[in-house]
């Protein structure tokens, strides 16, 4: 056994007065009459040969007692024996992960994080084995655990460290996250004779708070297997970034074009006034006069930039007075508003203002955002098949012949959706037709006073932007009148909401590819309010995007997104790269991923030509570094020990072998809770000694 604090067994020198104590006579504590004591002098007791101990059993519990807490006191702790030495096989295995995102194209940064390699694989242990992978949006091996053990001692590290040589910054983005499930997935695989071996994850990277970590969220992280952060920082900190905006949803065509931008200045700049404008083509400066901007350190400002008439050629913004240009160029393309067609199948006009036309036409107003086109006919009039097929959704709203009936639902047995929302009953022949059954049978239910929604399906996709609470109540939309479904529904048919009357109110019926959206009460006036609630809008817009037709502004991707390209081609057609490059895609391909760079691609050539605007992930704007609490509070486990010296935050306090034994053990705790015990007998004895000494004595006459 051994001790942490020694010097507390001096306490054990207090044994000595219970002793003493035990040997002093006391003074007799009955009283006995006697004559006066003028006369005599008092003497007190003293320790002579005739004193003995009258209590040894107390004696030994009140010496006890000391002796346990002067014990306790000492913190003794018990030596672990020296463990064996273990099997054959590596003392570590070190997988080093190297950062090659964009945010590592900053100033010298690459060529940091390569030094840092090359020195923790100089100074390897001997038992000690390297793996090099690399990331960014991917993770790729440069060196494996294999090459490390077929290598001679002599030539592995650098091996190692010039499979690094080739490799240069990226411009995808930093996921970090991914990466780090890679690295602990390659690590728990490897199975060694020897179980107690070391296994590490070197990051070297800049960590910024850009970094993805979401994956880490739903990975359980492997036992054994140590993160060691050792970060590269620049010499010259901060960063700020610009990021493309969409237009806001209200934003007509009549205004005046713009590019809305965000300018985001890392907490650790030193620079606060910016300055962002149009980009001459040739890249060689401003083309007209530049924005001034005024961005703290640790803010950011939303900025509307004006597109010029003479806009032609400008493709790129340009950010200045920032320490780290890597990311301060922002390619844009001209807004192109989204073209939407519509085909309406009823009897009214869009100037009869109670009617579904009406509404329809005031919900989907032309803005920079979308070209709206509608279509109308009456049901007799013949409807071109080119307009059916072009048509994004087709919507209906009175009985149609059958021929007509017939050909939609063909339309969605290919894919398209048809919105049937009668305004009568005898639309039933329709309805059946429509759904290619013999009969489906409509009855015209009139409420007393009228109907609500009384039940939702917010899972489906419709009615999805309304699960919220804040948006779930359609308790003031009153239906004054409605279709009711007298035949039983198809087990296909999905009901996404009810009447308080239990009818079906929107039913979704699948057909072929397609779908057909039952609205037992239409939007005019006559039957609902639902053209003037706040939920109209919305509810219209997720029917469209649930037909396929996106109405949200077209975005640019990012690097590494890959981008849609056109169905229906039959022959190959080349792609410009922003490099000048270019490459053939095959016919047939649905999406284009080589983005590996920003800037400008031509897709196609000629008339059908089209070109799209690909930028850096805005997150890897964000350099600030990244708190290591981030990645322990995401099950990470950390060894902050081994961490560079380059970073000193991530060094703990050594923690002697003693201390950490001791801390373990508590031991100190046991000997406390044995001398309060003790002390506890102790009383009940000497309390029951007492009682009986205290017996009275008859007084002397």
């Amino acid at each position: 056994m051994s001790f942490l604090t020694p010097l507390f067994l001096l306490g054990a020198l207090a044994l000595a007065g219970p002793i003493l104590f035990h040997l002093i006579r006391r003074t007799p504590r009955n009283r006995v009459p006697f004559s006066s004591l003028r006369f005599l002098e008092p003497t007190p007791p003293r320790i002579t040969r005739r004193s003995r101990i009258e209590h040894w059993l107390l004696l030994l519990l009140r010496c006890l007692a000391l002796a346990l807490v002067a014990f306790g006191f000492a913190r003794p702790f018990l030596r672990q024996p020296t463990p064996p030495p273990p099997p054959s096989g590596p003392a570590s295995r070190t997988l080093l992960l190297v950062d090659t995102s964009a945010s590592m194209r900053r100033p010298d940064l690459f060529n940091l994080a390569r030094k840092q390699v090359a020195e923790r694989l100089r100074n390897a242990d001997p038992g000690e084995q390297f793996a090099l992978f690399t990331f960014d949006r991917e993770v790729t091996q440069r060196f494996s655990f294999d090459q490390w053990s077929a290598a001679s001692p002599q030539l592995r590290p650098t091996l190692a460290a010039a499979s690094l040589d080739p490799v240069q910054p990226s411009s995808h983005s930093t996921r970090l996250g991914p990466a780090l499930i890679r690295a602990a997935e390659e690590l728990s695989a490897i199975l060694d004779d020897n179980p107690d071996t070391r296994r590490r994850i070197v990051v070297i990277s800049d960590l910024q708070d850009g970094a993805r970590l979401d994956p880490l969220q739903s990975f359980e992280w492997p036992r054994g297997v140590e993160v060691v952060p050792d970060p590269v920082r620049p010499t010259q900190p901060g960063n700020a970034s610009l990021q493309l905006l969409p237009d806001p949803p209200d934003s007509s065509a009549s205004e005046e074009p713009v590019v809305r931008l965000r300018i985001a200045n890392s907490s650790d700049a030193s620079s606060e006034q910016l300055s962002v404008g149009w980009a001459n083509p040739d890249n060689s400066g401003f083309a007209f006069p530049p924005l001034s901007i005024y961005v703290p350190p640790g803010q950011g400002r939303i900025v509307a930039l004006p597109i010029p008439t003479n806009s032609a050629g400008l493709q790129r913004i340009l950010l200045r007075g920032d320490v780290a240009p890597f990311d301060n160029t922002l390619f844009v393309q001209p807004p192109q508003p989204v073209p939407l067609h519509l085909v309406y199948l009823g009897e009214d006009a869009a100037t009869e203002a109670r009617k579904p036309l009406f509404f329809l036409g005031r919900a989907l107003p032309d803005s920079r955002r979308q070209s709206v086109r509608f279509t109308t006919r009456k049901p007799a009039d013949p409807v071109p098949a080119a307009d059916l097929a072009d048509a994004r959704i087709i919507v209906v709203t009175a009985p149609l012949p059958a021929t007509v009936a017939d050909s939609l639902h063909a339309r969605m047995q290919a894919g398209q959706t048809v919105l049937f929302a009668p305004g009568a009953a005898n639309a039933a022949d329709t309805f059946a037709r429509l759904l290619a059954l013999p009969a489906f049978p409509l009855a015209e239910e009139r409420p007393t006073r009228y109907a609500l929604l009384g039940s939702l399906d917010f899972q489906h996709p419709i009615l999805a932007a309304f699960a919220d609470p804040r948006f779930s109540d359609f308790t003031r939309i009153h239906f004054w009148r409605y279709r009711k479904i007298l035949a039983p529904l198809p087990d296909s048919a999905r009901v996404l909401a009810r009447f308080d009357s239990t009818d079906p109110a929107w039913v979704e019926f699948p057909v072929g590819s397609g779908r057909l959206l039952f609205a037992a009460s239409g939007w005019s006036t006559d039957d609902s309010q639902f053209a003037l609630s706040s939920k109209f809008i919305p509810w219209l817009y997720a029917v469209l995007d649930l037909a396929g037709t996106s109405t949200a502004p077209p975005l640019h991707p990012l690097v590494g997104d890959p981008v849609a390209l056109p169905t229906g081609r039959t022959t190959a057609f080349p792609v410009q790269l922003p490099d000048g490059s270019s490459v053939e895609v095959e016919p047939g391909t649905a999406s284009f991923s080589k983005t590996d760079q920003p800037g400008i691609y031509r897709f196609g050539s000629g008339s059908n030509a089209f070109t799209v605007a690909v930028n850096l992930d805005p997150t890897e704007g964000r350099t600030t570094p990244l708190s290591p609490e981030q990645l322990e509070n995401l099950g990470v486990r950390l060894d902050a020990a081994l961490s560079s010296t380059a970073n000193p935050s991530f060094v703990p306090a050594a923690v002697p072998p003693a201390v950490e034994a001791e801390s373990r053990q508590k031991l100190w705790r046991w000997l406390i809770a044995a001398a309060l015990a003790v002390l506890v007998i102790e009383s009940l004895i000497a309390g029951r000694a007492t009682r009986q000494q205290s017996v009275p004595q008859e007084a002397i006459p």
